[in-house]
């Protein structure tokens, strides 16, 4: 059974990705003879064009993250799953492929600038400050929630924060010797990479580094925040590239040992004991709904509105030619769908999510994986661990860059990378520090009130991008917008019902959460505000390339 979903999914990857990028790439007239924003205005610290595998490396380690394995695994231990499956497929191919390609395709034909500069030209700027108020908010949270779990991993095991910080220190020589001393990128992968898996398998038992590297979660936080702040405003060659497309290889490695595992796993260990239906409702109080919560639950891995972040902030700006925009857009997003596949196959012949949560899940999983191919399955199980951290550092960085930039466009570029960096660091820590009263009476930090509509207002962000993109299509390029619309207006619905039933369920509760219920409203006005100023636009003649 895993055998055939896995290669299920792969045919239908494979042939959407020849079939319908293609289509895509005739919509967007993407060509080689168009120079891109990385080379008419490269600087050398944000414009930098990059090899297409590097490029690729960095998207791919940026859009993962955790997502694509914590969402999977949730829903389908909630609803089974068949659904969290379909979803993956369906989303990767036809929601969020198009969402990811559109993306970055309307950035590189707008200076490389965020899918906010593509709301201001074809919206209006109206549209464009309701969109970056909406986005910085949602960056500001990940940021805070992604910069505590990195903290959490840093303390809880020193060999996790030996690679993390091994990764920056080989990043930085790898980008040194690739842009300065123009050394061969395949002679410079073969050297760091062993060196990388040496150094995990080095940290999971060296004494020497659980020694030096063991220190409370509060050192490791403020060591982080340092670390953001420094890499905001690095040269994206020096630290961004390389670091991530080093990173790549820690996802590539877990995507061909999850193949082996759903290809050739046999036996009383591999069984599926999850059942593939559980039914339309979950949760203690049956009130988790299979629409909108399973489209809510799973983002990454299908769609999700923080890949247009990333296409439209980092990638977009390193793009070296205009046809590498299918390969990076399309087939990151495809890919992701693959890891999202292998993650439910592992909750699939677990059963249930561990006692370490969905990650762990799927660290037990890849254990079993690994062991198929002669590796010891403890050592699998925390390489699958260091993986998704790894990612988690990826993802913090790349975040607190794209608010950096977010904050300078909504400012006109009136404020400077480097107060912008500040302003998205320290209001990622004010999440953290500060406390409120959760449902029990005590004191939780702010974040963690807030946190339950993260996976709605990314999910609303994918909508909007999708609809700024839409306006883009029928305004600029004359197209049809429909690939994008249809999707558009699904997603819109989903989470406009999942933030009305999230604030129906607070304001039921014999202890609402206030904050949580204000945040929804806000995002539910800034959404509606937005999507009215789009529709006006597609109806004004006066907004026409």
């Amino acid at each position: 059974m895993l055998a055939m979903l896995f290669i299920g999914s792969v045919v239908l990857f494979v042939i959407c990705y020849k079939v319908y990028g293609t289509y895509m790439a005739n919509i967007y007239g993407l060509s080689d003879k168009n120079k891109t924003p990385a080379e008419t205005l490269c600087d050398g610290m944000d414009y930098c064009p990059a090899h297409p595998a590097v490029l690729l490396g960095h998207h791919f380690a940026s859009i993962a993250g955790a997502g694509p394995i914590v969402g999977p695994i949730t829903a389908a231990s909630m609803f089974g799953w068949l659904p969290a499956y379909l979803w993956c497929l369906i989303g990767s191919a036809f929601l969020g492929g198009p969402h990811d390609m559109g993306s970055l395709a309307a950035s590189i034909r707008h200076e490389g600038k965020s899918i906010g500069e593509v709301v201001d030209k074809w919206i209006g700027k109206k549209g464009k400050v309701l969109f970056l108020c909406f986005t910085i908010l949602a960056l500001i949270l990940v940021v805070a929630v992604f910069l505590q779990l990195a903290a959490n991993t840093f303390a809880a095991d020193p060999a996790v924060a030996f690679s993390g910080i091994l990764y920056i220190g080989l990043a930085m020589v790898f980008g040194l010797a690739i842009y300065k001393y123009r050394l061969p990128l395949w002679a410079m992968t073969v050297v760091m990479v062993p060196i990388v898996i040496g150094a995990c398998w080095y940290g999971n038992y060296s004494p020497w580094v659980a020694t030096v590297f063991t220190k409370p979660m509060e050192f490791w936080r403020w060591f982080l925040a340092i670390y953001i702040l420094l890499a905001s405003v690095l040269p994206v060659w020096l630290l961004l590239q390389p670091r991530d497309y080093l990173a790549s290889y820690f996802l590539y490695f877990a995507v061909i040992v999850g193949t082996v595992g759903m290809l050739f796993g046999r036996g009383e260990s591999f069984n599926i004991v999850l059942p593939a239906f559980k039914g339309f409702a979950a949760g203690a109080k049956g009130d988790q709904y299979l629409w909108p919560m399973l489209f809510v639950i799973v983002a990454c891995g299908a769609i999700s509105g923080f890949h247009s972040l990333v296409g439209s902030g980092t990638t977009s700006k390193q793009l070296r030619s205009e046809k590498d925009t299918m390969l990076v857009g399309y087939s990151s997003m495809l890919l992701e769908g693959v890891v999202a596949v292998i993650a439910i196959g592992t909750i699939m012949i677990s059963g249930t999510i561990a006692a370490g949560g969905p990650v762990m899940t799927y660290a037990e999983g890849f254990g079993k994986f690994a062991g198929l191919l002669g590796i010891d399955q403890k050592i699998g199980v925390s390489l699958g661990a260091l993986a998704i951290n790894s990612f988690i550092i990826t993802s913090l960085d790349t975040a607190t860059r794209l608010t950096r930039y977010q904050i300078q466009e909504l400012s006109n570029m009136k404020v400077d990378k480097y107060t912008a960096t500040i302003i998205a660091v320290v209001a990622a820590l004010a999440l953290l520090l500060v406390k409120t009263h959760g449902a029990d009476g005590q004191l939780i930090p702010a974040w963690a009130a807030i946190w339950p509509i993260f996976g709605a207002s990314n999910q609303l962000v994918a909508a909007l991008a999708l609809l700024s993109i839409g306006v883009w299509i029928a305004k600029s390029l004359k197209k049809s917008n429909s690939f994008v619309m249809i999707p558009m207006w699904f997603m819109l619905a989903t989470t406009v019902v999942a933030l009305l039933l999230m604030i129906k369920e607070q304001m039921s509760s014999v202890a609402p959460n206030y904050i949580l219920v204000v945040s929804s409203v806000i995002l539910l006005v800034l959404a509606i505000l937005m999507v009215k100023e789009a529709l006006r636009a597609l109806k004004d003649p006066g907004l026409e390339a």
